[in-house]
């Protein structure tokens, strides 16, 4: 049996079966990790990674429930946006405390730790999970293309297919190319809103008392549905996913020393991209509180209507043209790293081996013929109901990730001396215990009207 088959001298360490073949095969440990020189050196080796899954927390089904969410209610959301940031920060370090301490990603811990009655269940909310992001990235990204270049929605929604490959192109040049894509995009979409943030002049005062918590959160049903989904746009079970893979691109040693130096680098990488995103995220619900709710624009939704109320208000015609830009990017980056991430929980749950491009072509079909087929039946007129849906799903499909994640990273029988501590066990675990009450309140609020 092989290295990477084993686990460890003492046997499979309470996992069911040792493990496989990694997930994303061609690409592990394949990025050097610099043994000697200064901590920058290895730092910006680990750079990356948190990038692609920071990418998810500012996809287009976000754009949704953020510009429902700052119509409607102005800043008050800023403190969701906030908190949902700290719940990802932890729960990415958790994946990376997974995958650099057992070798696994989630999908496979899953697999190799629970009865076949349990995986195949979460095998199944993953795949759920993912078509409903593929459904929110898909939306976007063919708006966004009409939006700017005027492409039909019907023809925009099958032009965002033909991204796997551009995923199989970007692959064959190593796992870097596809994080220097990742990045650029992500400045772009970082510029366009820096510009329009300028245009829409908030009141800064507003903005700042807009992260501090309030009860009409809970209080009101309406305010709960979207902080569900901004929750559920922020931390997406995917990601999770996701990263407990890519963790294991950089070629770093297996001895405890060097497993807790990874561990430090890879959460510092994760905490520094999801920073970034949060500003994002808050940018985009800035946007929509300043130059929607304070003109009195309560019910803007609909990404369309967002991009053609921006010139008027704003007094510039170049801001729903950035608008537009900064949404193609994050369709582009998003469905990248969710096909990525249909191929990891495939491979993981199921243990399915083919060759590359065709795992990438059935993962990516799995999720986006049902995104098609949904937004071609409902069409233009109900995109925005379509986001926010989608994004309630997989605040829905979360619980099915996390606990799992929680359990696993705090059994020190699986993890060794990674083992997680006690703290941040105890704290995620309130994070899935919080997710799972709220979950349960508006499935009764939706169910008694």
């Amino acid at each position: 049996m092989s290295a990477i088959q084993q686990d460890g001298p003492s046997g499979l360490g309470g996992w069911r079966r040792g493990r496989g073949e990694p997930s994303l095969i061609e690409t592990f440990r394949s990025i050097r990790v610099p043994t000697t020189g200064s901590s920058w050196r290895k730092l910006v080796a680990f750079m990356g990674p948190g990038y692609l899954v920071a990418v998810g927390y500012m996809d287009p089904g976000n754009w949704a429930t953020s510009l429902a969410g700052g119509s409607k209610f102005g800043y008050a959301l800023l403190f969701i946006a906030l908190l949902s940031n700290i719940m990802a920060i932890l729960l990415q370090a958790l994946c990376a405390r997974l995958a650099v301490a057992t070798t696994r990603d989630l999908a496979q811990a899953c697999r190799d730790a629970y009865p076949r009655w349990m995986a195949w269940p979460l095998w199944l909310f993953a795949e759920i999970a993912v078509i409903a992001t593929d459904l929110a990235e898909v939306i976007g990204t063919a708006i966004g293309l009409n939006l700017v270049f005027g492409l039909p929605l019907e023809i925009g929604v099958v032009v965002t297919a033909l991204d796997v490959f551009l995923i199989l192109w970007l692959q064959t040049k190593g796992f870097r190319w596809i994080e220097a894509f990742i990045i650029t995009l992500m400045g772009v979409i970082a510029i366009c809103f820096i510009v329009q943030i300028g245009l829409a002049n908030p009141v800064w005062s507003d903005v700042i008392k807009g992260f501090a918590p309030t009860t009409q959160i809970v209080t009101n049903p309406d305010m709960l549905y979207l902080a569900l989904g901004i929750i559920g746009a922020t931390v997406m079970p995917h990601n999770l996913y996701l990263h407990s893979s890519i963790v294991q691109t950089r070629a770093y040693g297996d001895t405890l020393p060097e497993k807790r130096e990874a561990l430090k680098y890879a959460t510092i990488d994760s905490t520094v991209a999801l920073m970034f995103a949060l500003t994002i995220n808050a940018s985009l619900l800035i946007l929509a509180a300043s130059a929607f709710h304070a003109n009195g624009n309560r019910g803007v939704e609909e990404l369309g209507q967002a991009h053609s109320l921006l010139a008027p208000l704003l007094g510039s015609a170049i801001a729903p043209t950035l608008f537009g830009i900064a949404l193609i990017c994050c369709g582009l980056n998003s469905t990248v790293t969710a096909t990525m991430a249909g191929q990891i929980i495939m491979e993981g749950f199921i243990d399915i081996r083919m060759a590359a491009w065709a795992r990438r072509l059935v993962t990516r079909l799995i999720a986006i013929v049902p995104a098609i087929v949904v937004t071609i039946i409902y069409g233009e007129a109900q995109t925005a109901k379509l986001l926010i849906f989608s994004q309630v799903v997989l605040s829905l499909q979360l619980p099915f990730a996390i606990v799992p994640l929680v359990h696993l990273t705090a059994s020190k029988t699986r993890m060794g001396e990674l083992v997680s501590p006690r703290w941040l066990t105890a704290i995620t675990g309130l994070i899935a215990v919080t997710l799972i009450t709220l979950n349960a309140k508006i499935i009764i609020d939706m169910a008694t009207g």
